[in-house]
C-alpha cells in the first residue's frame, strides 16, 4: 500500500514521521493529476495546496477544530486526507462533490464555492465559541484571490474588532483562477520580498532578552515601536492597523515551516494572520507552463500530454459570445467589458487581446463591478459585464438601485445559466430569472442557438437608457433553429396539425420543446412552437397567440418560482387570456451535481416527461376539438 492508503482520518496522518511527509506529498500530487485527468475538475489549485492541507491537519484536530476553505475548490487534498480517496467519479452522479459537502463528511464545515465568504463563516463561530465556552481552533483558508472580494474585507474589520482567537490563512499563489490584481495583489507582492525579516526579529528578541539589565526594557521599546519598524522592513502595516497578528510570509511547500506558523498562531488568544506562499499547478509542468490559469479546471485528458480525450465537439456558448464581442468591438469603440477575476472562463480573453484598454478584471468583486459598470454608462460607454449566472446573485442590489434605477445601459451576459450539472448546487444559474424579474426596466434574453446569441447581443449593447441581460448555458452550441415567421419580437419556431397547445421555448429549451411537440403530434396533440427571444418583458404577441390554444407549457432552465412561466401566467391575466397553463424548469430545490442532461432527466425537463405530462392535462380527444373551440370564444369574447 502507498502511504497516501494508510490516511483515513487525520490522525493517521499525525503518525506519519516528519522525514517521511515530502513522500506523502509526491503520492497526493501524482494521484491528483492521474484522478482528476479521468474525471476532470480543478487541478492546478489544488496541487499548490499539498504541503499546506498536510500541516494543517498535524497541528488542528479536524472536526473539533473547524477548518473553512475559501474557495472550496481547493479541497481535494483535504478530502484524501480524511478518508475520501474514491476520485473515480468525481463531480460525477452518485461520486464526490467538487466541493466540501457537508454529506460527505463531518470535516466539512461549509459547502463553500462562492469566494470571500469564508471569514464572515470564520468570525460567526469563533463568536459561537465564545460564547459557549469552547475552546476548539477556527481556521479559515483564504486565498490572495477572495480576498479582493469586499465581504472578505466586511469580515475582517469584524474579526479584529474583537480580541477572540481566530486563525486566518492566506493561501498566496498570485493567482484566482488568473494571476490576482489590484492594490492587496501588490501589497502581498511586497510581502513576499521580506521574508527576512521575521527571522531578524527573533534573532534581535533572542540577543537582546539575553542582554543584562538593559536587555529587557530596549527589547519593550523596540517592540513597542513596533508598527514604524515593521513598515521599514516588511509594509504588513495593513493587517496589523486592522489587529491582526501577522506571521509571515512563510514557504506554504515547507511543511515544517507551515507547521511552525500554525503552532504559533494556535496558541495566541487573539486574530492571527498567517501569510503563506505557494506555487498554484506545483509538481506538474504542464501546469506551471499554462500562464493562463495554470490548469485551474481541466476536463478529461491525458496525464502526459494533456490532450483532450475527446475529440473536439462543436464550438461552445462561451466562445461564440467571445468572437462576437470581438467583432462589436472593432464597429464600437464605446463598447468595454468588465469581468470578476474570470477573463478567460467567460470568454473575454480575445476581446482583451484586441483591446486591452477597454477591459477591466475587477477581481473576486461582482458588486464592485456592477456599480462601476453604471458610472461607465454614466460616463458614455457602454459595458458589458461577463459574469457566471450563479454570481450575479450577489450584485443583485446594485443592479437594482444604481444600474436600473438610473436607467444605465449596461449588458450583462450571464454565463453557466440553468442547470450546470458537475460543478454541484452553488453553481446552477438557476435563480437569474427570477429575481431579475422583478427590476423595473431590465430586459432578458435567452437565445436559442449561435445565430440568435450574436443577434440578440447586438441588440442588448444597443440600448443605453436600460440595463440588459443575455444568458446562456454551459455546453456546446446545438444546430441553428430556424424559424417559420416572427410575429413581433417572437418568432414560431413549429407549427402542429392543430392548435391545442401552445409551446414557449424558453432559450436553449427550443429543441427539447421541438422534440416534446413532435411527441404530442403522435398522440393527435396539435402543438405550436414559440421562442420569444426576450423574456423579459413579455411580449405582447404572447396572450394573442395563446388565446388560439386550449393551453400554454412555458418550458425553461431556471426557477419555476418566479420565472418566465410564472411572468406569463401574469401576462395573459393582464390581457383577460384564461386557459390552463403548465409550467416546466428547475424546482425550488438545491440540485444534486452530476452531468447537465443527467439533472435535467432527474428533474423532468425532457422531452419524453414534457409531452406525457402536457398530454395528460388536456381533455380527450373526442373532448378536444369542443374545448379547443370553447377556449378561442371565451378569450374572443
Amino acid at each position: 500500500m502507498s502511504m497516501l492508503e494508510h490516511i483515513r482520518e487525520p490522525q493517521d496522518l499525525k503518525e506519519v514521521p516528519a522525514d517521511r511527509l515530502g513522500q506523502l506529498a509526491a503520492e497526493i500530487r501524482q494521484f491528483l493529476i492521474q484522478a482528476v485527468a479521468r474525471t476532470g475538475g480543478h487541478l492546478g489549485p489544488n496541487l499548490g495546496v499539498v504541503e499546506l492541507t498536510i500541516a494543517l491537519h498535524r497541528v488542528f484536530d479536524s472536526p473539533a477544530d473547524r477548518i473553512l476553505w475559501d474557495t472550496g475548490h481547493q479541497s481535494y487534498v483535504h478530502k484524501l486526507l480524511t478518508g475520501r480517496q474514491d476520485f473515480s467519479k468525481l463531480r460525477g452522479k452518485g461520486g464526490l462533490s467538487g466541493y466540501p459537502s457537508r454529506e460527505e463528511s463531518v470535516h466539512d464545515v461549509i459547502e463553500n464555492s462562492h469566494a470571500s465568504t469564508v471569514l464572515g463563516w470564520a468570525d460567526g463561530l469563533a463568536k459561537a465559541n465564545q460564547v459557549l465556552g469552547k475552546r476548539d481552533h477556527v481556521v479559515a483558508v483564504t486565498g490572495d484571490g477572495a480576498l479582493t472580494g469586499g465581504m472578505a474585507w466586511e469580515a475582517l474589520n469584524n474579526i479584529a474588532a474583537e480580541d477572540r482567537p481566530l486563525i486566518i490563512v492566506v493561501n498566496d499563489n498570485e493567482r484566482s483562477y488568473a494571476p490576482t490584481i489590484g492594490g492587496l495583489a501588490d501589497h502581498l507582492a511586497t510581502l513576499r520580498t521580506t521574508d527576512g525579516y521575521e527571522r531578524f526579529l527573533s534573532w534581535g528578541k533572542d540577543v537582546l532578552n539575553r542582554t543584562p539589565v538593559v536587555g529587557r526594557p530596549l527589547y519593550e521599546s523596540l517592540h513597542g515601536a513596533k508598527k514604524g519598524f515593521k513598515d521599514a522592513f516588511a509594509p504588513q502595516g495593513m493587517f496589523e492597523d486592522l489587529g491582526l497578528k501577522y506571521v509571515g510570509p512563510i514557504d506554504g511547500h515547507d511543511i515544517e515551516a507551515v507547521e511552525s506558523a500554525l503552532r504559533r498562531a494556535a496558541r495566541f488568544h487573539g486574530p492571527v494572520l498567517v501569510h503563506c506562499l505557494t506555487e498554484k499547478g506545483r509538481g506538474y509542468q504542464p501546469a506551471l507552463e499554462d500562464e493562463a490559469d495554470r490548469f485551474h479546471t481541466v476536463g478529461v485528458m491525458d496525464p502526459l500530454t494533456c490532450a483532450p480525450v475527446a475529440p473536439p465537439g462543436p464550438p461552445s456558448w462561451t466562445s461564440v459570445f467571445g468572437d462576437e464581442m470581438v467583432r462589436i468591438g472593432a464597429e464600437r469603440p464605446d463598447v468595454v467589458a468588465l469581468t470578476a477575476a474570470m477573463l478567460q472562463p467567460v470568454g473575454l480573453g480575445k476581446f482583451a487581446a484586441a483591446y486591452p484598454d477597454r477591459v477591466w478584471d475587477v477581481g473576486i468583486a461582482e458588486q464592485h463591478a456592477a456599480v462601476s459598470a453604471a458610472g461607465l454608462a454614466t460616463g458614455g460607454l457602454h459595458p458589458v459585464f461577463a459574469v457566471y449566472a450563479t454570481f450575479l446573485n450577489r450584485a443583485f442590489d446594485q443592479i437594482l438601485m444604481d444600474v436600473a434605477l438610473h436607467k444605465c445601459g449596461v449588458t450583462f451576459v450571464l454565463d453557466r445559466a440553468g442547470v450546470t450539472g458537475t460543478d454541484g448546487p452553488s453553481h446552477n444559474g438557476m435563480w437569474d430569472m427570477s429575481i431579475l424579474q422583478v427590476v423595473p426596466g431590465l430586459r432578458i434574453a435567452a437565445p436559442r442557438d449561435a445565430d440568435q446569441l450574436r443577434a440578440e447581443l447586438r441588440e442588448a449593447v444597443d440600448v443605453d437608457d436600460a440595463p440588459t441581460v443575455v444568458r446562456y448555458p454551459k455546453e456546446s452550441v446545438g444546430d441553428p433553429i430556424p424559424a417559420l415567421e416572427r410575429i413581433g419580437g417572437v418568432d414560431v419556431l413549429a407549427r402542429g396539425d392543430g392548435e391545442d397547445v401552445l409551446l414557449v421555448a424558453v432559450g436553449v429549451m427550443a429543441p427539447v420543446c421541438l422534440e416534446a411537440a413532435a411527441l404530442l403530434e403522435a398522440r393527435g396533440i396539435g402543438a405550436t412552437v414559440i421562442d420569444p427571444r426576450w423574456v423579459k418583458p413579455v411580449d405582447p404577441e404572447i396572450p394573442r397567440l395563446a388565446a388560439r390554444h386550449a393551453a400554454v407549457a412555458v418550458v425553461e432552465d431556471s426557477s419555476r418560482t418566479g420565472g418566465v412561466g410564472a411572468a406569463v401566467g401574469q401576462a395573459l391575466r393582464d390581457a383577460d387570456v384564461d386557459l390552463p397553463l403548465r409550467t416546466f424548469g428547475i424546482p425550488e430545490q438545491f440540485l444534486a451535481h452530476a452531468k447537465r442532461g443527467e439533472v435535467l432527466a432527474d428533474i423532468g425537463l425532457t422531452p419524453a416527461e414534457i409531452a406525457g405530462r402536457i398530454a395528460e392535462s388536456l381533455p380527450r380527444t373526442d373532448d378536444r376539438a369542443a374545448a379547443v373551440a370553447a377556449v378561442k370564444e371565451n378569450n374572443t369574447a
